[in-house]
């Protein structure tokens, strides 16, 4: 472990008070997390689950000229979280300078991939896009894998950012992202080089759902469906907000259902970009997002969040309420 630091209950919250009272949430109820679940401006979470604990892999969400690196969070119950600083930073990347947001975890054979977007290119003139690092331990240290690019252009209008990386049940890696309005889908390579062609030899698929999407697309499987989740709305504002749509293909077609997260004026406003844990345990979702505190309208002060997210019997989702108390402790082991 690099660097650690564990916050829970009263002293989250007094941690939190110092950072950005009074706007930042009261202290949760005994044996909940608490939202936001650890102090700090940190956005585009990656949940993921490693070796019996929870980890969250976040923007750090600043000023682009200070988002040049990434911290790590881990839980073994979802309240007790511990930072791991610095896991990934931008001089380990040759090809980055500016803008390192919006990550996504993988394990393959004892490795842990680590893809990211860097230096917000606005034209195919310009070096910058996805990017994928690796590392021995969740916690890292990662370092850059390629030493350019993975994606490092524009295809079907979508910006080469915000990338989310889906296993099939075959044992296929698929990476969906896209900014702009439109949305990919990818075949990554085994080791995670490069991509490849489709069965149709289609390479770079557009899965774009609808004229509602803008960015932050995530995928996982259930019940034999193939459920895509996205970001609508503006990242700064307080419409930003996540919809979803379900297929029977990884490459869909996919139509838009609605929305299932969205801000609460009494809670918190801009509640998008979301990921999510699935403890298979006892079949439990939750849903890890970002948001901004009432009453801040700076775009950059977003803040890490946990809720519960319920499926009808149907296999639609419910909309999620978003709240101040978090969700209950649910250990891995």
């Amino acid at each position: 472990m690099r660097s650690g630091r564990a916050f829970t209950g009263a002293a989250f919250a007094a941690v939190c008070a110092v950072v950005a009272a009074p706007t930042w949430a009261a202290t949760p109820p005994a044996g909940y997390s608490g939202n936001p679940v650890f102090p700090g401006w940190y956005a585009d979470p990656e949940a993921a689950i490693f070796d019996h604990q929870y980890w969250i892999y976040p923007t750090t969400s600043l000023k682009y000229s200070a988002q040049v690196g990434f911290d790590a969070f881990s839980s073994p119950d979802l309240v007790h979280w511990t930072k791991h600083a610095d896991v990934l930073d931008i001089k380990d990347i040759p090809w980055a300078k500016k803008a390192l947001w919006a990550p996504a975890m993988v394990e393959k054979g004892g490795k842990y991939y680590f893809f990211f977007g860097a230096n917000d290119i606005q034209s195919d003139k310009e070096i910058g896009g996805i990017g994928v690092a690796v590392s021995d331990k969740p916690e890292g240290p990662f370092k850059d894998l390629l030493g350019k690019p993975l994606i490092g252009a524009f295809h079907n209008g979508a910006q080469p950012i915000d990338q989310f990386v889906f296993k099939d049940d075959d044992g296929t890696y698929y990476m969906i992202y896209g900014g702009w309005k439109h949305a990919n889908i990818v075949r990554l390579k085994s080791d995670f080089t490069g991509v490849e062609p489709m069965a149709d030899g289609t390479v770079f698929r557009e899965i774009t759902p609808g004229p509602e999407y803008v960015e932050g697309p995530m995928m996982f499987k259930r019940s034999g469906k193939y459920y895509l989740m996205w970001s609508e709305g503006g990242w700064t504002g307080p419409d930003y907000s996540v919809a979803y749509a379900i297929a029977d293909k990884v490459t869909g077609p996919f139509k838009r259902i609605g929305k299932i997260l969205q801000q609460d004026p009494k809670i918190a406003t801009g509640a998008g970009h979301n990921s999510l844990f699935h403890v298979a345990r006892d079949d439990s979702w939750y849903i890890v997002y970002h948001r901004h505190p009432l009453g801040d309208t700076i775009g950059n002060d977003r803040v890490t969040s946990i809720d519960r997210m319920y499926f009808d019997k149907d296999g639609y989702i419910l909309p999620v309420k978003i709240t101040n108390e978090g969700v209950k402790a649910n250990p891995l082991q």
